[in-house]
């Protein structure tokens, strides 16, 4: 393996990886404000139909009596759940009659109503405006306030497909490059669209443009790290998400107009997009697909700004020439997709890293659909997120390198799904037990997460990673659309729901233990690589076996 060799010697861990984590990891946490952002851009405040007696001044000046507000209220509109104000119907005239003493709207259940032809009023007391008020995502047009969602969604979903391809063609920083501007002009232009439709559109090239930020930014981290660092590398890149979880709340309390809110969101896209262009294009990559100039100019570059001007110099095109011989093949440029599901030694990584990435989507985001039914303070609830997040991503990373990328990510997996099964035993009444087994799991699936994206970065080689991780984001993000609708299963039986997500994640936990071990071995740059890696194990397996056999003779 040739390349580890020549990072040492421009530096593998030195000035230029500080520079490169930060200029990296602070676009993530803007890339979760994103990912959460329908929160509370799309949140539904309490609302009731407009009706002139309330709504309308002139209607209330031709009121005879005193009538406060509560009481034109009571005969305007019918109870709703919970005895509260009706969401969607209105009376179609004003019930007098329930002004009456030791009279209800219950004894009125013939009382004539009719949907709100006039429209809503909503209550502004926590968000001045969301996506729902400007359009009436409420009543017969609720469905619509999910669908945004999913849009969101598919569009992370369709960028790591098109965004994993396009990087392994065309590089690491270019599609990174292209990703920013795509968030900051997309995100920006969603926060004054008048119109629902074109709403849901340009969120879905953020959405897409997401997908590509996140997967070239753990990729280039990868790729310019040591073996012994990158752990630790890829353990900053996922406390971005972390500390974005608590950026989210805060700025979100901050920022109650839902138009400003995405605004303040994406407009930092546009600082990144500009010093994007400083960032080196990853040099590993550049040394694979045979553009051995530009790869010797990267090297330098980091040398210098390692303080390695020297050893830098040192490099010449013949030296990377003969050290990376067989990247230098045609054979390699002419890897795809169809490599990852033909070529056995990478055919069950594959499926068995998709698996994960699917489990940790899957159960993600049906713990957290469970935590906002709990009716929190919904700011305070995205701070504690990432709060909870923090040291269990933290405490990962010491796992990592003692007991092995496998183990730990089999470990982050089952755990929180034997906490989901434990939950099905506990009574409800027992809430403080059964939010802990919750909170064990959410912040299990943080180190699953962290686990997860340092495994794809090492399971696959240079030509064909960022494909491979594509395809473990597109898992993830059909686990994160399938996950919300599981509590549909309800019907059936309170207890199905958390049975299905904890089955999924116990059973991929179990299967990631199929995976080899990658802690401290470099990262393989071509199918050759992957190839000797196996035939080393069977080798080593084989040795194993013989000297057993011998101590037992």
């Amino acid at each position: 393996m040739a390349f580890p060799e020549l990072l040492d010697r421009v530096g593998g861990l030195g000035r230029f990886q500080v520079l490169q984590i930060v200029a990296l990891v602070t676009p993530i946490l803007w890339v979760t404000s994103q990912n959460m952002l329908d929160n509370f851009s799309a949140a539904v405040p309490r609302h009731r139909c407009w009706v002139p007696l309330l709504d309308n001044s002139t209607a209330q000046a031709s009121v005879s009596g005193d009538f406060g507000p509560n009481a034109l209220l009571t005969i305007s509109i019918p109870p709703g759940p919970g005895l509260q104000p009706h969401p969607c119907r209105r009376f179609r005239q004003p019930q007098w009659q329930l002004m009456e003493p030791n009279t209800t709207a219950t004894n009125w259940s013939d009382a004539d109503t009719e949907p709100c032809g006039d429209g809503w009023v909503y209550d502004h007391s926590t968000f001045a405006s969301t996506i729902v008020t400007t359009w009436d995502l409420v009543c017969d047009s609720q469905a619509l306030r999910p669908m945004a969602q999913s849009i969101y969604l598919a569009g992370i979903l369709v960028g790591a497909v098109v965004c994993g391809y396009a990087s392994d063609k065309f590089g690491r920083r270019r599609m990174l490059t292209w990703s920013y501007l795509q968030a900051a002009v997309s995100g920006t232009t969603a926060a004054f669209i008048p119109i629902f439709p074109l709403y849901c559109l340009f969120r879905f090239l953020v959405a897409f443009a997401v997908a590509g930020v996140m997967m070239n930014t753990a990729s280039l981290l990868t790729e310019w790290t040591s073996a012994q660092a990158r752990s630790l590398m890829m353990t900053l890149n996922t406390l971005g998400f972390s500390f974005g979880h608590v950026l989210t709340g805060s700025v979100a309390y901050g920022v109650r107009s839902w138009r400003m809110l995405q605004l303040a969101v994406s407009a930092p896209f546009f600082l990144y997009f500009v010093y994007s262009w400083w960032l080196p294009e990853s040099a590993r990559w550049l040394l694979t697909v045979g553009k051995l100039d530009q790869g010797l100019q990267e090297l330098q570059r980091v040398a210098a700004i390692n303080r390695k001007k020297a050893e830098g110099d040192t490099l010449t095109i013949e030296v990377l020439r003969s050290a990376m011989q067989e990247e230098a093949s045609g054979d390699q440029t002419r890897a795809r997709l169809g490599t990852l599901l033909h070529t056995p030694g990478l055919r069950l990584r594959t499926f068995i890293s998709m698996l994960c990435w699917f489990a940790f989507g899957f159960t993600f985001y049906g713990l957290a659909l469970n935590l906002q039914a709990l009716g929190s303070n919904i700011f305070l609830l995205q701070v504690l997120i990432g709060v909870v997040d923090l040291p269990v991503k933290i405490g990962g990373l010491l796992l990592l390198d003692r007991l092995g990328r496998r183990l730990c990510q089999a470990s982050s997996l089952v755990l929180p799904g034997l906490s989901i099964l434990a939950n099905i035993l506990v009574p409800h009444e027992m809430g403080v037990l059964r939010s802990s087994l919750a909170v064990l799991g959410l912040g299990s699936l943080g180190a699953a997460f962290t686990c997860a994206t340092i495994l794809s970065n090492e399971l696959f080689p240079t030509v064909l990673r960022m494909t491979a991780v594509g395809l473990g984001q597109v898992a993830a993000r059909g686990g994160a659309i399938l996950g919300p609708l599981v509590p549909l299963l309800s019907v059936y039986g309170p207890w199905l729901p958390l049975l299905v997500y904890g089955v999924v994640s116990v059973l991929s936990g179990l299967a990631a233990l199929l995976l080899p071990e990658t802690k401290n071995l470099p990262l393989p740059d071509t199918i050759q690589d992957i190839q000797k890696q196996s035939v080393k194990k069977v080798t080593h397996d084989t040795a194993g076996q013989s000297i057993l056999r011998s101590t037992w003779l």
